[in-house]
């Protein structure tokens, strides 16, 4: 392909995208992906083509076989596991990102992608009303922020064994510690880390499913009695289950006084910290290590783009650096090289994506949209309490409602049943997508808000789904 096939097809795929975004906010498809397990691959070829094909034909088998077996996470009716937008800003930052095809090995192989990460990790710490003491980089994911979190941690409280003998060079067992609520990807990390499953603590939450601070003092001090060394604490300020906001301030202030590492994950609710009338709901925070905030959740940005926020990134480049010797430049010294920032050696431009963003919407038009969501979530929740039958299963902080129908007479195993049912229903209508979650051992249904289009008409028409749904037993 030259450059103007490129053009030319290029500007045939961006029609068929705008199409399909125009497609999604009018809610023409199925929210779920109505295939069966093997649709899409029995579709296609089991070889690869011998000989080049036209771009026509890839493009008739993206509209014919691979969209309807995608599910529109776009669509405003999806309100499914947690909001993963897609601006279309950000989506053309993307195109520029692959278009530009830079590959960040140090500062010197693309000067304009380190300089451009480094002003917009900035931009976003400012409007999230984080102090200078911060410092980011993008990493892919929160998993791979949190498994960084945790090397550092380790490193720190062994006085970087990993040059030595690594853990088993250790004397005292490393404990981490988190709550029953926090993601399955704090335990991987946890595990990947080396610090084995032995040593992960589990510290149990409260009413509104937040992390008890006392409950984590009783365990660091019984760990040290033992003879263990606490080594990090990971709280959670939104939940993936309920949205819980672990209290920051006295989780900081007992890990100061152990020394132990706090890492906080702020995956989905840093988003909400652009809002000034939110940020209580972190009070503590500076008092943490490392954070990690999607920018790819709620805030718009194109998967996959998590910041990764650390107060002393000398350590971080200490744990992370790597300098072989075709990669050494006459500017390390003055300069930040990335790959000691995270895990892999390159990187790729994705700061465009976010760039474009907030340069598109501005921070004005993004805390317009959060605020919407905020008064989505909290219209639902009122009528939810409001309703016979109906629980509400936590409290609403940000944008996610948690709720089961609780017909008089059903509990137990049949209520579950029942619970899966009527979301079954829902997501097999196409009408609407949800995601059920198990909570104290029962399940309920999360109704989860932040997709760009969804507007209030939405939200009504998803409660008046839910009722029926759950009146059809």
């Amino acid at each position: 392909m030259d450059c103007e096939e490129f053009r030319a097809f290029g500007h045939q795929l961006i029609d068929w995208i705008a199409d399909y975004r125009r497609e999604c906010a009018e809610g023409a498809r199925a929210v779920m992906a109505p295939v069966a397990p093997g649709d899409v691959r029995g579709r296609l070829p089991a070889e690869p083509p011998p000989d080049a094909q036209p771009l026509e034909d890839v493009l008739a088998d993206l509209s014919n076989i691979i969209l309807p077996g995608c599910t529109h996470w776009q669509d405003p009716r999806f309100f499914a596991y947690f909001p993963s937008n897609s601006s279309l800003a950000a989506v053309l930052g993307d195109l520029a990102s692959t278009g530009l095809a830079q590959l960040g090995l140090n500062w010197q192989a693309s000067p304009a992608l380190t300089e451009l990460e480094d002003l917009t990790t900035d931009w976003l710490r400012q409007m999230m009303g984080l102090s200078r003491h911060w410092s980011g980089a993008i990493q892919d994911t929160a998993s791979t922020a949190t498994l960084v979190a945790l090397l550092c941690a380790r490193e720190r409280a062994t006085n970087f064994a990993a040059a030595r003998g690594g853990l088993q060079g250790c004397a005292e067992p490393l404990t981490v510690y988190m709550s029953s609520q926090s993601h399955s990807s704090v335990e991987k990390a946890a595990l990947l880390a080396g610090f084995g499953r032995e040593n992960l603590r589990v510290i149990p939450v409260d009413d509104a499913f937040r992390m008890q601070p006392q409950a984590l003092h009783e365990t660091i001090e019984a760990d040290l009695r033992r003879g263990l060394r606490p080594c990090a604490i990971v709280a959670t300020v939104g939940s993936t289950a309920v949205t819980a906001i672990d209290p920051l301030a006295p989780i900081a202030a007992m890990a100061g006084a152990h020394g132990v590492w706090l890492h906080v994950d702020a995956a989905l609710a840093g988003a909400a910290m652009i809002l000034p009338e939110c940020r209580a709901l972190w009070e503590g925070v500076e008092g943490a290590d490392s954070l990690v905030v999607n920018a790819h959740k709620w805030l718009g940005a194109s998967f996959d783009c998590s910041l990764y926020y650390v107060r002393d990134p000398q350590h971080l480049i200490r744990v992370m650096s790597t300098s072989p010797s075709y990669l050494r430049t006459a500017a390390d010294e003055t300069v930040r090289n990335l790959r000691d920032w995270g895990i892999p050696l390159g990187r790729r431009f994705r700061a465009l994506k976010l760039w474009f963003l907030i340069r598109e919407q501005g921070v004005n038009g993004l805390q317009t949209r959060l605020r919407r969501d905020l008064a989505h979530a909290r219209w639902l929740a009122e009528h939810i309490d409001a309703a016979a039958h109906w629980r509400r299963l936590a409290p609403v902080p940000l944008q996610t409602v948690c709720v089961r129908h609780e017909p008089p007479g059903l509990d137990g195993d049949a209520l579950d049943r029942h619970t899966l049912a009527w979301a079954r229903r829902i997501n097999e209508s196409g009408q609407a997508y949800l995601t059920p979650a198990m909570l104290d051992g029962r399940w309920m249904v999360r109704v989860s808000f932040g997709v760009e289009t969804t507007e209030h008409r939405h939200v009504e028409a998803l409660w008046a789904l839910m009722q029926s749904a759950a009146a059809a037993d």
